[in-house]
């Protein structure tokens, strides 16, 4: 009998096995951008604070009803090379409608997902930049970015390849319009 010859794995591929099969400690994130190995510590107090604002503000006035997932992983188009960038965004917004959310797969594609909602911790840089790109190339249309740092909140817009072509920064304290389907100014007061 001839052993069957298989083809070598290709780098991205025993980057994408070596990263799926992580067994990343309670709380902790382990996300694949841009070609590298991305894990975060469990989030403070405030970080939560922040989300749980957005997401009352988005239940209570959003003209479509929408859904909110804090822990569903992305894949998305990856940037050069085509590695599919994987990333757990601390939240993404999605029409109730769509039902996104569904099923035990940690992992779903982009498709369908409004607003992704990114508060920077631990590595804020990734936050400003990779993840933005990521987010971009996967054609989501709009990406909310809580700097804590800068005390600032930005909303991406218009994602083209590899960036969004429009941003509103606003500082912590004035409101943010948020366009349709969600059609309101999201107040930032409480964030002080």
């Amino acid at each position: 009998m001839t052993a069957m010859a298989h083809a070598p794995l290709t780098q991205e591929e025993v980057l994408l096995e070596g990263f799926l099969a992580l067994d990343t400690p309670e709380g902790f994130r382990a996300e694949l951008i841009e070609g590298e190995i991305v894990v975060t510590p469990p989030p403070d107090g405030d970080h939560e604070d922040y989300i749980g604002l957005i997401v009352e503000q988005v239940y209570l006035n959003s003209r479509t009803r929408m859904q909110f997932a804090g822990t569903k992983g992305l894949i998305l188009q990856g940037g050069e090379g085509g590695q599919k960038d994987r990333v757990i965004p601390d939240g993404t917004f999605a029409p109730r409608e769509r039902r996104l959310y569904r099923g035990a797969d940690p992992w779903m594609p982009c498709d369908g997902v409004t607003m992704v909602l990114e508060v920077t911790s631990t590595k804020p840089k990734a936050d400003r930049e990779a993840k933005r790109r990521c987010h971009a190339r996967g054609g989501i249309p709009l990406y909310l970015l809580v700097d804590r740092e800068a005390s600032s909140i930005t909303l991406f817009s218009d994602p083209e390849k590899d960036d969004y072509r429009e941003h509103c920064t606003r500082p912590m304290g004035k409101p943010l319009s948020l366009p349709e389907p969600f059609g309101f100014e999201l107040e930032t007061a409480d964030f002080l």
